[in-house]
């Protein structure tokens, strides 16, 4: 809280005035602020979309017509497509695919964080599952279900022709950051497993695990982590759920 006096019962000075004073600023720099990108949108959409009504139809009447159509067509668009929540707070929809089936294994004493943030890094854990069979990271991912997925030489995974090493490197390392963060709070090593829940493309296997990842069909998610054996206690799991809601923040502000 502020030391400062409440002053909210204080009334101005008779020479002071009680606003200040308004910076003006010129109509073209009002618009390029990105506030009002749609609006310099739907000026350009109109006028292009009533120059060419009015050439086609050979008539000015005609093109005014089509101008303003074209205003309202871009703002209902506008308004269908827009969110009072930015982009990078939504979960994808494989994410929100992975959650709905974790959500089923809470009956059974599992507890699971999503979208949880490494600190100090841009990196995000989709899913952290904590439960009986032990401690996993899950990361969500839609792909393109056109292009076939494969693995060359058991260690390079391929969609289409594209080399996903990268997302292997980056599941590892966050199940690795996870599982330092949440054992040097509690006191003691743990294991988290990575993995990659993939959707969209045929899986040619069940469970492969690539350069220490497990790779599956995303609807495989719930089977993966309960086919194991019990290796925690309920005491464990919620030791292990609090360190890890300490230690890895969400990925954006709750609220």
């Amino acid at each position: 809280m502020s030391d400062r006096p409440d002053q909210s019962s204080a009334r101005p000075s008779p020479r002071t005035p009680s606003f200040a004073p308004v910076e003006r600023a010129s109509l073209r720099s009002l618009l390029h602020e990105r506030k009002y990108l749609p609006l310099r949108h739907r000026v350009v959409i109109a006028v292009v979309a009533g120059v060419i009504t009015g050439i086609l139809l050979a008539d000015w009447r005609a093109g005014v017509t089509g101008a303003v159509l074209a205003a309202i067509g871009h703002t209902v668009y506008c308004a269908r497509s827009a969110s009072s929540v930015p982009a990078w707070r939504r979960p994808s929809v494989a994410e929100r695919r992975t959650e709905a089936q974790l959500k089923k294994l809470e009956r059974n004493g599992y507890r699971t964080l999503h979208a949880r943030a490494i600190p100090g890094s841009e990196a995000q854990i989709d899913h952290l599952v904590i439960g009986p069979t032990g401690v996993y990271a899950v990361d969500s991912e839609k792909w393109d279900k056109r292009l076939p997925v494969r693995v060359q030489s058991g260690k390079k995974l391929f969609h289409g022709p594209f080399d996903r090493k990268d997302r292997l490197k980056e599941a590892a390392w966050e199940a690795s950051q996870a599982a330092s963060l949440i054992g040097k709070k509690i006191g003691r090593e743990i294991n988290v497993v990575p993995s990659l829940a993939i959707y969209g493309p045929a899986i040619p296997w069940k469970i492969l695990n690539i350069r220490q990842v497990d790779v599956f069909e995303g609807s495989r998610v719930r089977k993966w982590i309960t086919k194991r054996e019990r290796s925690l206690t309920e005491e464990e799991i919620e030791e292990i759920y609090q360190a890890a809601a300490q230690t890895l923040p969400p990925r954006y502000a709750e609220g």
